[in-house]
C-alpha cells in the first residue's frame, strides 16, 4: 500500500511527539514517586543530608532532561517542516562529487549541526550540575578534545563504513540489506577487537593493578571458578568523575578487567571482587552471546524493512527532499522504524533486568558471600547518589537493571 508524503509526515511527527510524550510522563512519574522516607535497607549508609542530595540530585537532572528533550523536539519538528533535510541535501549536492561522497557529506553535516547544538546543553550538565554535586573531574582542555577525538574517530571509521553502506545499498539490489547485515556485524567485531588497543587509550590511560593484595583476592577468584583473563589494569576515571565503574574488554582469552580507580579508592578488594563476580557471572550464563544475538537480530530486522522504505518517492517528498537517495532513506527510515525499536528494547530491557537476577545469583553463590554483595550495591548506589524508588513506569521503559532495593532483597533471598 501507498501512502502519500502527507501521511508520512503527519506519521512521523506524530511518533515524534509520541516518544517525548512516553518519556517526559515517565520523568514526572518519577519525580512525584520519590519518598522522603529512607528506606530501612540504608540506614547507616544514607545520612538525612545525603540522601536530600540524591532527591535533589534526581530532580536536577531530570529537569534538565525534560527542557533538553523538548527543545529537541521542537528543534526536530521545526527541522523537518520548513524542509531542513532538503536544504542540506541541495548543499551537499553542490560539490558534485557522485553519490556516495555526496551522501557521506550529507551525513556529516547533520551529524556536525547535532554535535554543535548537544555542546551547549553537555557543557552545562557537566560543569554545572555534575560539579554542583561533586562529581565533575573534567577539565575544559580534556572536555574540548574529548569532542575533537570523537569527531576524528567518527570520520576515520564512520565515513568508510557509511560508503560501503552506500554502495551496497545503491548496487546490490534486493538483497542488498543481506550483504549489509553481514558487513556491519564484521564491522563491530572488528571494532570491538579494536576499541581496547586504539580506540580507549585515545580518551583514557590504561595500567596494570599495582595492588598486590587487590590482584591476589581477583585472581584466586577467577582461578576457582576457571575463568581466565589478559590481565587486571586500572583506568584513570577519576580525570573526568568520581563516579566508580568496573567492566571487561575484550573477547575470548583476550579478555581484560578494567576498574576505575575511584573504584580501587572507595572499595576493598572483597568487595571489588563481588563486582566482578557478578560480571563474571554474565559472561559465565552466556548472557553476552544471548544479548549480542538478539542485538544482531535487531539489526537484520532493520535492515530488512529499509529495503522497503529506501527509495519510496513519497517519504523524500515528506521530508522536503528533491532527489531519492540512499543516504536519505536511510536518515529518514529511522524516523518510521521507532515504534518497533522502542518495542524491541522494551524486551532487550526485559531480558536484561532477567540477566541481571541470574548474574546476582552466581556472584552470591560462588563468593558465598551475600552480606559483601548487598554492602557493595548499597555503597555504589549512595556513591552515585542512585535513585532508591524509581517508578515502575520508568523502570519498565528504561530500566537495564532491577532498582537496586529489589536486587537487594532478591539477594537476601538466595
Amino acid at each position: 500500500m501507498e501512502f502519500s508524503p502527507g501521511f508520512y509526515l503527519v506519521f512521523v511527527i506524530s511518533l515524534l511527539a509520541a516518544e517525548y510524550l512516553l518519556g517526559a510522563a515517565s520523568d514526572i512519574l518519577n519525580i512525584r514517586h520519590i519518598d522522603k522516607k529512607l528506606p530501612e535497607d540504608f540506614t547507616g549508609f544514607y545520612n538525612d543530608k545525603d540522601y536530600e542530595k540524591s532527591q535533589n540530585y534526581l530532580m536536577e537532572t531530570t529537569k534538565f532532561e525534560l527542557i533538553s528533550s523538548t527543545f529537541v523536539l521542537f528543534l526536530t519538528i521545526t527541522f523537518i517542516i520548513v524542509g531542513g533535510f532538503g536544504w542540506v541535501d541541495r548543499l551537499a549536492r553542490s560539490f558534485s562529487l557522485g553519490e556516495i561522497a555526496t551522501g557521506i557529506i550529507f551525513i556529516f553535516i547533520l551529524k556536525t549541526g547535532v554535535d554543535i547544538l548537544e555542546i551547549p546543553f553537555e557543557t552545562y550538565e557537566t560543569f554545572v550540575i555534575e560539579n554542583k554535586y561533586g562529581f565533575n573531574r573534567t577539565a575544559p582542555k580534556t572536555f574540548v578534545t574529548d569532542i575533537l577525538k570523537e569527531w576524528c574517530l567518527s570520520i576515520i571509521i564512520g565515513a568508510p563504513v557509511a560508503a560501503a553502506v552506500f554502495f551496497i545499498f545503491g548496487n546490490f539490489g534486493k538483497q542488498a540489506w543481506l550483504y549489509v547485515w553481514f558487513f556491519i556485524i564484521l564491522v563491530q567485531l572488528f571494532v570491538s577487537f579494536l576499541a581496547p588497543v586504539l580506540i580507549l587509550p585515545l580518551f583514557n590511560k590504561f595500567s596494570p593493578v599495582k595492588d598486590e593484595n587487590l590482584k591476589k583476592t581477583i585472581e584466586e577468584y577467577l582461578q576457582k571458578n576457571n575463568f581466565r583473563i589478559k590481565g587486571i589494569y586500572v583506568m584513570d576515571g577519576s580525570k573526568r568523575s568520581t563516579k566508580t565503574n568496573a567492566f571487561f574488554i575484550g573477547f575470548g582469552k583476550f579478555k581484560k578487567i578494567v576498574l576505575y580507580d575511584t573504584l580501587i579508592k572507595k572499595h576493598s578488594p572483597e568487595e571489588i571482587c563481588a563486582i566482578l563476580a557478578h560480571e563474571i557471572g554474565h559472561y559465565k550464563k552466556k548472557h553476552i552471546l544471548i544479548s549480542g544475538a538478539f542485538s544482531f537480530a535487531n539489526l537484520g530486522l532493520m535492515l530488512y524493512l529499509l529495503q522497503m522504505f529506501i527509495g519510496n518517492e513519497n517519504l523524500f517528498k515528506a521530508f522536503k527532499m528533491d532527489h531519492v537517495s540512499v543516504y536519505g532513506g536511510i536518515v529518514f527510515f529511522g524516523f518510521i522504524y521507532s515504534p518497533i525499536s522502542l518495542i524491541l528494547s522494551l524486551l532487550l530491557n526485559m531480558l536484561s533486568r532477567k540477566f541481571e537476577r541470574q548474574a546476582d545469583k552466581f556472584a552470591a553463590e560462588t563468593t558465598k558471600d551475600k552480606e559483601t554483595m548487598i554492602k557493595t550495591l548499597k555503597k555504589l548506589t549512595v556513591e552515585n547518589l542512585g535513585n532508591l524508588k524509581p517508578h515502575p513506569l520508568k523502570v519498565f521503559l528504561y530500566y537495564s537493571h532491577p532498582p537496586v532495593i529489589e536486587r537487594i532483597k532478591f539477594i537476601k533471598s538466595l
